[in-house]
């Protein structure tokens, strides 16, 4: 083979490489609409987190300062009165029931006395200069005192300095570790909850998104929506779906039985028609002009059909040599036509043997209309096939005067044959428009792209069959060329 072409859209192809088609291009990077909804809602019940620490904040957090502080200075009020106002012996027996009753020990503070200040959050600072403005600045608050935990309070009964120990839940502080497992329980639960809002969202979406796939494949049977929801638009949007899908059908298959109609009552004339020009014509070429002509009508009505194929295909491992010959064999002998392939044996792809010999036939028919050589008027065609990863890969190409760039992506269209030198050809202009539809029937790629030594080439992804054989790995310029 000679030179690759560049196809617009391919950066740097390698040999034989047919280009994504554009509409499958996907950006680099998306999120799926589930997510989206997830993560907004994610945001929102943090922004409500942030927003009830907060009010806590501002509606808890200094009541409770307050309320806290005052109760253990009334504590210590009450102590210091009570051991002010009673005798020695009456004092031993108050300490005593202090400490059994109230769990309040209440003893004398040496100097030697080590202690560690009771400042270990915003609350509990609070709570020692809330006490230390009602007690005295001399008041100590302290959370363990010669090794043993717990709130201490130092103050002075008479100018002697004593120790009053109690419980620290007095205080009644919420340790890190049970807000931990409260935030944890309360995020878990709120994330859970947000993704069953917004699969709930996002499901009819997504089954839409489905039906629609199904609609566009042309399976009007399995796009069906529910139309008995209980959310009122989503079930009016089912019901809208549907009665769109049943028309789109309705109209297929008219469609599918007008083109059959059309098939049956004009064939019958003009078979009669043939018949009655060889029978009553006596002048032998104007016999055989009509006879051309009724052809050239069947010929018409055969591309109309194959262009309004339903889309259903049974796809099957096809040996791709055997179909490229059998496509050459259905074009005759045409001396001014030279078909040569390079295709390794056994090369197998999935397919319909008919559909790509009509592929195939409808390419070597373009271009044995369109690439014929300037000079010579001879039509020199190319086939060379490749396989790669999980895809064969074929090029075909003729040796014509091309076609300018700008009708590239028009060739395709139906009904459009390029220039005014081509609008004279005997044609429909549905060619490269039925082969184009029949290689996405396979689920395959088509591109056509001017050869860079002159000529139009066509590429072709099809898809490969598996399991694959030892000749599919075959390289096609190590496979024997054939020339038809």
């Amino acid at each position: 083979m000679v030179e690759e072409s560049q196809v617009a859209f391919e950066t740097a192809p390698t040999p034989l490489e047919t280009a994504p088609a554009p509409l499958e291009v996907r950006p680099p990077r998306e999120v799926s609409l589930f997510w989206r909804t997830f993560f907004l809602l994610a945001m929102l019940l943090l922004g409500c987190f942030v927003a009830w620490l907060q009010t806590f904040r501002a509606l808890e957090f200094e009541p409770r300062v307050l309320q806290s502080a005052q109760q253990i200075a009334s504590l210590v009020n009450l102590s210091r009165a009570a051991l002010v106002h009673s005798d020695s012996i009456a004092r031993v027996s108050l300490v005593k029931t202090l400490a059994d009753e109230e769990d309040v020990r209440i003893a004398p503070r040496e100097p030697s006395d080590t202690y560690l200040s009771y400042d270990t959050d915003s609350l509990t600072r609070s709570v020692s200069q809330r006490l230390k403005a009602r007690l005295g600045e001399d008041t100590i608050v302290a959370r363990e005192v010669n090794g043993t935990p717990g709130l201490w309070v130092g103050f002075t009964i008479d100018g002697d300095p004593y120790w009053l120990l109690t419980d620290p839940s007095r205080l009644g502080i919420v340790t890190g570790k049970t807000w931990l497992i409260w935030l944890a329980t309360g995020a878990g639960l709120s994330l859970a909850g947000a993704a069953i809002i917004a699969r709930l969202i996002n499901n009819p979406l997504k089954k839409l998104s489905f039906a629609a796939s199904r609609v566009r494949e042309g399976d009007f049977s399995s796009s069906k929506l529910n139309e008995t929801v209980a959310t009122s638009e989503i079930r009016e949007v089912n019901i809208g779906f549907n009665r769109m899908a049943q028309r789109l059908s309705k109209i297929e298959q008219d469609r599918a039985l007008m083109l059959a109609g059309i098939s049956h009552d004009l064939r019958t004339p003009l078979a009669r028609l043939r018949l009655e020009t060889e029978m009553s014509v006596d002048d032998p070429q104007a016999r055989e002009h009509m006879a051309a002509d009724i052809d050239q009508v069947n010929a018409i009505i055969d591309k109309f059909l194959d262009y309004a194929r339903p889309d259903q295909i049974k796809s099957e491992s096809v040996n791709l040599n055997q179909v490229v010959d059998a496509a050459i064999f259905s074009l005759g002998n045409d001396p001014n036509l030279a078909v040569t392939t390079r295709i390794p044996p056994d090369t197998m792809v999935m397919g319909d043997a008919v559909e790509l010999q009509r592929i195939f036939t409808n390419l070597m028919e373009n271009a044995q209309r369109y690439g014929r050589e300037p000079i010579t008027g001879v039509c020199r065609v190319e086939i060379a096939a490749k396989a790669k990863d999980n895809w064969i890969l074929v090029k075909l190409r003729d040796h014509g005067k091309g076609v300018p760039p700008e009708l590239l992506p028009q060739l395709t269209q139906p009904f459009f044959r390029g220039d005014a030198s081509r609008s004279s050809a005997k044609g429909t202009g549905l060619g490269l428009a039925i082969v184009e539809r029949a290689v996405q029937r396979l689920g395959g790629r088509f591109a056509l792209a001017n050869s860079s030594t002159g000529g139009l080439a066509a590429h072709m992804k099809l898809r490969k069959a598996r399991p694959d054989k030892a000749g599919d790995r075959q390289d096609p310029e190590e496979a024997p060329a054939q020339t038809t």
